[in-house]
């Protein structure tokens, strides 16, 4: 193999193993990183699309091109694309771009949460017609939670010798404060765990 087109792989897997390494960093302290800079503006850019901010991943994903070697934008690409169609909430073309990007795809059920959400809570690119009807879905929801976390503990309470509206009222709300939490506690764990194996599928390629 000519020493030229070694090199070339040598650094781009040592690019690939620097992400790998810089994802447990803080977003200061990515930001503030110069010797890998296309590798943390693309963590920046993953980061800000799980947060659904896509006009900033797309700026760090921007930035990230600029700063990368040619070998490496194609993959970084590929990135962009998956990461921007999760912060547009756009399911389908989220599942066409990981498995360009050759990582594990998304399960069918957080595709269709994707979807939920997208109709819920639109992109900002979305017209007014869909804002209004996700803020009237929002709402629908969350009344309907309220009502499954009210008929819960009131029937319990009857069951062991009554309870008040009120007071089914009350710890109904705490019922579904309590589920929230948790989901959302091991949700975020499952997304961290997901984002590491991703990097590491990224850094096997």
């Amino acid at each position: 193999m000519p020493k030229q087109q070694r090199m070339m792989r040598v650094e781009q897997r040592s690019q690939l193993a620097a992400m790998q390494q810089l994802e447990s960093r803080s977003d200061e302290e990515l930001a503030a990183e110069t010797k890998n800079k296309a590798a943390a503006q693309a963590i920046l850019g993953a980061r800000a699309a799980e947060r659904y901010d896509a006009k900033a991943a797309r700026a760090h994903f921007q930035r990230a091109l600029a700063a990368a070697r040619p070998q490496e934008r194609m993959q970084l690409r590929r990135m962009a694309d998956a990461s921007l169609a999760l912060a547009e909430r756009r399911a389908d073309d989220l599942k066409k771009a990981t498995e360009r990007l050759g990582v594990e795809s998304p399960t069918s059920r957080q595709l269709r949460g994707l979807q939920l959400m997208g109709l819920v809570a639109p992109p900002s690119s979305a017209g007014v017609l869909a804002r209004v009807r996700g803020i009237l879905l929002a709402i629908v929801l969350i009344v309907g939670v309220l009502a499954i976390g009210f008929g819960i503990v009131y029937g319990i309470g009857t069951a062991a010798g009554g309870i008040s509206v009120q007071a089914s009222i009350f710890y109904g709300f705490l019922l579904v404060a309590v589920v929230l939490g948790v989901l959302a506690f091991y949700g975020r764990r499952r997304q961290k765990r997901a984002r590491a194996e991703r990097s590491q599928q990224t850094a096997a390629r």
